[in-house]
């Protein structure tokens, strides 16, 4: 079952799916309209899930679950997996690739390979106050908390010296 975005709680479960470009805005239509059709229908062994997605950036697609309301299942994280994995080649763009890394250079999204990453580190072309986007976060607090950091404050900060 689909519910606004907004409404689920700070312990709603999230996954990221981060894409190596911006998508534009004909894809964000197509996205949330394939998304919201499957989210509808979305359910674990036959009950209902209370889900939603939001899409920030125009190169984040956040998917959620509110787990109070049902858990969900390999089987529904594997339904949830091929929907991204159909966008990823209806859109030409990578969505799971997760050795992809993201920063904030003013308003602009970077999208970088790990080993680029590091490489910036070196070059001193990214400082710990850089802000980077921790794909990690669970839930929807830790979204909204330490999602979106200065790399010093994430799991990137293994990278300076």
């Amino acid at each position: 079952m689909f519910v606004d975005f907004d409404t689920l709680g700070p312990d709603a479960r999230i996954w990221i799916y981060q894409s190596n470009r911006a998508l534009t805005d004909n894809e964000i239509n197509s996205v949330s309209s394939k998304l919201r059709s499957f989210v509808e229908e979305w359910t674990r062994h036959g009950d209902d899930l209370k889900a939603s997605f939001d899409i920030r950036y125009d190169h984040f697609i956040i998917l959620a679950v509110d787990e109070n309301f049902a858990q969900v299942s390999g089987c529904s994280i594997d339904a949830s997996t091929h929907v991204f994995k159909n966008f990823e080649q209806e859109f030409q763009v990578e969505l799971l690739n997760k050795l992809n890394t993201a920063f904030r250079n003013g308003e602009h999204i970077n999208i970088v390979s790990l080993s680029d990453f590091q490489r910036f580190v070196k070059e001193d072309k990214i400082k710990p106050d850089t802000l980077v986007f921790n794909n990690m976060v669970q839930n929807k607090g830790e979204l909204e908390e330490s999602w979106e950091v200065p790399a010093n404050k994430s799991w990137h900060n293994r990278y300076f010296n």
